[in-house]
């Protein structure tokens, strides 16, 4: 096995190791909440992890072994599965982080009515690029889970650092994705989405990284609310 095998491991591992750094900041205490975390973690990873195994299956997306160490669980890399765990703890530390530092800053309404503005964005997104497989389904299942958190989930009081909370996340994102797909690690055939990259990085994307970290942060919210993990 040479070195190059441990490429997607070693950014996992260091971007777990980062988060495991902040965890224990005495103003946010993060490790105190993974009790929370941990349900949000393990839905939308079983979500994400369903939907790679079957793009992957039909030759939507493919991983390059040459990068990988090998190990495989249900036809997906050992790294992909830790990928689901890793960049949602990160994802929510940041979250976490920005709720503490910047209690204040409120912008409710502004930003549910950017989220109407995306929500119909998402959705005529979805219908315009039915063609395109991996497009299709990542806005639309962005417009229902967007449309059911604009609409039946209280939400709003959390949208100012969400949006936050994504803006600043595009950075390490870009960073690990660009990584992911200019090696390449992760293989993207075009015939299934637009074809449209920033850097390396397939446009989609961006958009389900926007849906995991919603599908995160609004059951991370609900399940504080719930008294039974007080």
């Amino acid at each position: 096995m040479e070195f190059k095998n441990y490429t997607y491991l070693l950014l996992m591992l260091g971007l777990l190791v980062i988060s495991l750094a902040f965890s224990f900041e005495k103003k946010v205490r993060f490790y105190t909440k993974l009790r929370h975390l941990v349900p949000a973690i393990l839905f939308s990873g079983a979500i994400f992890i369903l939907w790679d195994i079957r793009f992957e299956k039909l030759g939507i997306w493919s991983f390059n072994p040459d990068y990988l160490l090998g190990i495989y669980i249900l036809n997906l890399p050992l790294e992909e599965w830790l990928f689901y765990l890793v960049v949602p703890y990160f994802s929510i530390l940041v979250y976490e982080v920005l709720t503490v530092r910047f209690a204040k800053f409120e912008k409710p309404n502004l930003f549910l009515a950017i989220s109407l503005v995306l929500l119909a964005a998402f959705a005529l997104a979805a219908y315009f690029f039915r063609p395109k497989v991996y497009t299709f389904f990542t806005f639309f299942l962005l417009a229902i889970y967007f449309g059911y958190t604009i609409f039946r989930n209280k939400f709003k009081q959390h949208y100012t650092k969400f949006y936050l909370t994504w803006l600043i996340l595009l950075i390490p994102f870009a960073i690990i994705y660009s990584t992911l797909t200019a090696l390449p690690i992760v293989e993207y055939n075009d015939t299934y989405n637009l074809g449209v990259r920033i850097f390396t990085i397939p446009i989609e994307n961006f958009f389900c990284f926007f849906l995991l970290l919603l599908m995160n942060t609004t059951i991370y919210e609900y399940m504080k609310k719930q008294h039974f993990f007080l």
